[in-house]
């Protein structure tokens, strides 16, 4: 849905019985199960994406550019790209998101704010300035 071009391989797991103390920093695809008592944070740039099981339970700040949330989180949720809420998903905080695809049972305690594509790098030309310059 929503021409998804997000990463599907899972690099890391973070399984069932795990339970992390203190923040959690990653790179490619990562999939908790566990607990994580912590800031979980992608590395910056990366095509990043995590997902949070519906066992799972994260309380700290979450960053990544694809998010799909089954589980509970307790804090920020900052996603770039898309955020995906399954019907068992709880999020209880404020939420950042570019795309959001959200199931009927999901639940946000906290506010929505619709974060734009950011604009491209390159630079812009109006149509004045190129009918001006070719006339120099």
């Amino acid at each position: 849905m929503f021409g998804r071009q997000a990463k599907s391989e899972i690099d890391s797991l973070v399984g069932i019985s795990a339970r992390i103390e203190g923040d959690l920093s990653f790179s490619g695809g990562l999939r908790i199960d566990g607990e994580v008592h912590g800031n979980v944070v992608a590395a910056d740039g990366a095509d990043s994406m995590l997902i949070v099981s519906e066992h799972a339970r994260i309380e700290g700040e979450v960053r990544c550019a694809n998010l799909v949330v089954n589980g509970y989180i307790a804090g920020a949720v900052y996603s770039s790209e898309l955020l995906e809420l399954q019907p068992k998903g709880r999020i209880h905080g404020d939420v950042h998101y570019r795309l959001l695809e959200m199931h009927g049972g999901a639940l946000v305690t906290g506010k929505l704010t619709h974060e734009p594509q950011q604009a491209y790098e390159e630079p812009v030309f109006h149509l004045t300035d190129i009918v001006e310059g070719s006339a120099a």
